[in-house]
């Protein structure tokens, strides 16, 4: 098998609402639109929001809503990124542990997204191939 392309694809309720947010917020470049979905470059991925469709979700109410997943998306400079999503109105939970930097946030529809330093996560592979030799 010859993989040509990974993506991430994104259900929400808040379609509008979380395009502007991925577009104007997170400042992901658009690579294709339509009515019901949009695809945007996440960085050597792509990552489409799309209409939630399902009746089984699309009844589910807030209180049983919970995100299980985590978009990452790893950069030099967390606390920096961090300060300008705080300027953005974006609510940012900053936190520095020995395994790294990471800020987490939501995006419209409730779905988590974390910026974490590329350098903890380089260091933590490179560790695992040596321990791994």
């Amino acid at each position: 098998m010859k993989i040509k392309r990974t993506g991430i694809i994104l259900y929400v309720k808040k379609y509008e609402e979380s395009i502007v947010f991925y577009k104007t917020i997170l400042e992901l470049p658009i690579l294709f639109q339509n009515n019901e979905l949009t695809c945007f470059d996440l960085h050597g991925t792509y990552l489409m929001v799309e209409k939630e469709d399902r009746e089984d979700y699309l009844k589910m109410t807030e209180i049983n809503a919970k995100a299980f997943s985590c978009i990452r998306i790893n950069v030099d400079d967390v606390q920096r990124v961090a300060n300008d999503l705080k300027k953005k109105g974006v609510a940012v939970d900053y936190q520095e542990h020995h395994w790294g930097k990471v800020a987490k946030f939501y995006d419209p529809d409730s779905n988590l997204i974390a910026f974490k330093d590329e350098e903890t996560f380089a260091k933590q592979i490179e560790e695992y191939i040596l321990k791994s030799k």
